[in-house]
C-alpha cells in the first residue's frame, strides 16, 4: 500500500475483532481479504512505532496518571483526580434521584438483610476465589500494610522488621488481600487475622496452598455488626486493621457498630486502613429503579447489598469512635474501554485513621 495509516481506536478495534468475522461475498473477498492482512500487519506489527518506547518511559506511577488534554483520554485505560464538572454532578444526582425514587417494602427490606449471609454464599459458591484479583496495589495506596519497596515490589527480609506486628482483615473474602500480604512479608512474627460474614468464603480461603503452609494467617467466620466481637485476639491488640470495600455492605445503621469495635481492637496508635464506595460511582449511577433500600443504599442482582458513601459521613462516624483523620480522600477516576471508546466514571473514598497513643 506504501502509505502509513492513521488509524482510531474504533478503527483498530474492528480491523482486529470484528472485520474477520464478517461474511463477505466471493467476487470481493479477494481485494477486501488482501487490504485487511496489509492493515493488520501494520495494526499488530511488534516494530515499535515513534515515540512508543518514549511513552512507556515516562508513564506515571499508578494514582499520579492526570489527564491535561481531553483529546488524550483513549491513551491509558485509566486517568487519576478526574474532576467533575457542575453539568456531571447534576447529571449524578438525577439519575440516583432517578433509581432512589422507589423503595423497597419491608418485606423485601427484611429478605435481603436476614439472609445477607446466604447471598454472600452463593456468591461465592459461584465465583470461589475467580471473582476479585488479588489487591497488589494496596502496598501503593497503603505502605503501612508491609515494609516493601514499592517501587519494584521486593520482598522484605526478616532481619528489615524484628517488631511483632498484628493485622487484622475485617472482610476478608477469600484472601485477595491476606495472600499478597503473606507473599510479600518474610517478618516471622508477623500474624495476620482474617474473618468474613460468608462461611464460603472462610473455607474457600482455608483450602489455598499458600494459606495452609504459612503458619503466620489465621482466617474466622465473624459477623462484624454484632456488638461484642468473637475474635482470637484481645483488645487493643492489632498494630493495624484493614476494610477494603466491606463496610459499604453493611445497613447503615450498623456501621457506627462495626467501627467502633474496630477502634476498640486497635492498639494506641494502631491504624485503621479502609478504602470503600463513593457517591456517585458509577456502579450507583447503574441501578435500576426499585433496587434501592434506602437512600444510597441498593442491592444488586445476586442480592448482595452496597452503600455509596460522602467523605463527610465517613468522617463523621471515624471521629465519633475516637479515631483521629490522617488521610480522607475522594478518589474520582476515569476508566476507559479503548476498544469500544467508552467512558466509566468512578468515585471511591479512601481513609487512614489512627487510634490516639
Amino acid at each position: 500500500m506504501g502509505c502509513h495509516l492513521d488509524l482510531s481506536t474504533r478503527q483498530l478495534y474492528f480491523l482486529k475483532n470484528e472485520l474477520p468475522s464478517l461474511k463477505i461475498e466471493s467476487r470481493c473477498f479477494g481485494l477486501l481479504f488482501t487490504f485487511y492482512l496489509q492493515l493488520l500487519v501494520q495494526v499488530m506489527s511488534e516494530a515499535p512505532s515513534p515515540g512508543h518506547a518514549e511513552d512507556l518511559a515516562k508513564r506515571p506511577q499508578f494514582g499520579t496518571r492526570l489527564l491535561q488534554e481531553i483529546d488524550d483520554v483513549y491513551k491509558h485505560n485509566a486517568w487519576d483526580h478526574v474532576e467533575w464538572d457542575a453539568e456531571q454532578e447534576e447529571a449524578a444526582q438525577k439519575a440516583v434521584a432517578q433509581n432512589s425514587g422507589t423503595k423497597m417494602s419491608e418485606e423485601q427490606k427484611e429478605r435481603f438483610q436476614t439472609g445477607a449471609a446466604q447471598f454472600w454464599d452463593s456468591f461465592y459458591g459461584i465465583h470461589d476465589n475467580r471473582f476479585f484479583k488479588d489487591r497488589h496495589w494496596l502496598f501503593t495506596e497503603f505502605p503501612e500494610l508491609a515494609p516493601i519497596n514499592t517501587q519494584q515490589a521486593k520482598p522484605v527480609h526478616v532481619e528489615q522488621q524484628e517488631q511483632p506486628r498484628s493485622i487484622f482483615e475485617l472482610g476478608c473474602g477469600v484472601g485477595n488481600t491476606i495472600m499478597p500480604l503473606l507473599q510479600y512479608c518474610t517478618e516471622s512474627k508477623l500474624k495476620v487475622y482474617g474473618c468474613d460474614f460468608s462461611s464460603r468464603a472462610i473455607e474457600i480461603l482455608q483450602r489455598q496452598q499458600q494459606y495452609i503452609e504459612d503458619k503466620r494467617c489465621e482466617v474466622f467466620v465473624m459477623d462484624a455488626t454484632l456488638e461484642h466481637w468473637k475474635v482470637p485476639f484481645e483488645e487493643d491488640s492489632q498494630d493495624i486493621i484493614v476494610m477494603i470495600f466491606v463496610l459499604s455492605a453493611i445497613e447503615p445503621h450498623k456501621m457506627q457498630r462495626v467501627i467502633d469495635n474496630c477502634y476498640r481492637y486497635l492498639k494506641p496508635g494502631g491504624l485503621l486502613l479502609f478504602r470503600d464506595y463513593g457517591r456517585y460511582d458509577l456502579a450507583q449511577l447503574r441501578f435500576k429503579n426499585g433496587k434501592c433500600l434506602e437512600d444510597n443504599f441498593y442491592v444488586r442482582g445476586d442480592g448482595t447489598m452496597v452503600y455509596f458513601f460522602t467523605e463527610q459521613e465517613l468522617r463523621e462516624m471515624l471521629t465519633k469512635a475516637g479515631l483521629q483523620e490522617e488521610q480522607l480522600i475522594v478518589d474520582r477516576r476515569l476508566q476507559v474501554n479503548r476498544g469500544r471508546c467508552l467512558k466509566m466514571y468512578r468515585v471511591w473514598i479512601q481513609t487512614k485513621f489512627r487510634k490516639p497513643l
